[in-house]
């Protein structure tokens, strides 16, 4: 009796539910989860609530090129068989750190907490590296340790500053084309010239209590529906003239 029981396969009492992405990224569909079905006081929907799904950019913004960051998506809420997620940080693949990593440079690392317009904590890592100078005859590129405070001072307060000043929406969408790096590097080029400059951790400490109509709001479903088309003119023409045709009687 034990060995039938044991012998029914536990993928039969689960279901497969599909995880959609925040709008802001360009492939709402980005995978699927497996949770047991509704049984007794154990609700499905409260087995999803609060996964962490870790996903590549280059998946969900369909560019090779973004390959190196991962990105967390938690989910927020059930609708149907769908997983509404929102972001929950991001981060660097290691070969990539370790690819930028090189000897005759110095590694510059600032970290900074900040709160967005929407309330939520989040902490930003950001990683340079200095560079040559044009027409540079000497090998190495080390600054001294007061251009280093210089420059982590800099990182932090345009971290501060770009954080502070939007909501999380908003923030992910300027993590995407690194546009907080590059502010960095052209702020710092009259301290000494840096390059490869990234956030490349982020890490949400605190979020606000769970509001619907914010995440739909991320999730914006409006594109999905179907917009009315006019038929061309010259189409229902033919259409018109084929029927005629069929439907004539014999001479």
């Amino acid at each position: 009796m034990g060995s039938l029981l044991s012998s029914v396969d536990p993928y039969t009492k689960k279901d497969w539910y599909d995880i959609k992405a925040p709008s802001i990224f360009t492939t709402k569909n980005v995978g699927k989860t497996l949770v047991t079905r509704t049984q007794g006081t154990k609700i499905a929907s409260e087995g999803l609530k609060h996964r962490v799904f870790e996903i590549s950019l280059a998946d969900l913004q369909g560019d090779e090129d973004q390959c190196f960051r991962k990105i967390r998506l938690r989910a927020e809420d059930v609708q149907g068989r769908n997983v509404l997620t929102n972001f929950w940080g991001m981060d660097f693949t290691t070969d990539k750190l370790r690819s930028l990593v090189r000897k005759w440079q110095t590694l510059i690392e600032a970290h900074v907490d900040v709160k967005t317009t929407d309330n939520y904590t989040l902490r930003l890592f950001c990683i340079a590296f200095t560079k040559r100078r044009p027409n540079q005859v000497k090998r190495t590129t080390y600054a001294q340790s007061s251009q280093i405070r210089q420059i982590r001072r800099k990182m932090r307060e345009i971290m501060v500053n770009q954080a502070s000043s939007c909501d999380l929406k908003e923030l992910v969408k300027k993590f995407i084309p690194e546009s907080i790096g590059k502010e960095i590097e052209k702020a710092t080029t009259g301290i000494y010239p840096l390059q490869n400059v990234y956030i490349r951790k982020v890490k949400i400490l605190k979020a606000p209590k769970f509001d619907l109509g914010k995440l739909m709001e991320v999730h914006d479903t409006s594109e999905d529906v179907g917009v009315k088309m006019e038929r061309p003119a010259d189409e229902t023409m033919v259409e018109g003239e084929a029927a005629e045709i069929v439907g004539a009687a014999p001479a």
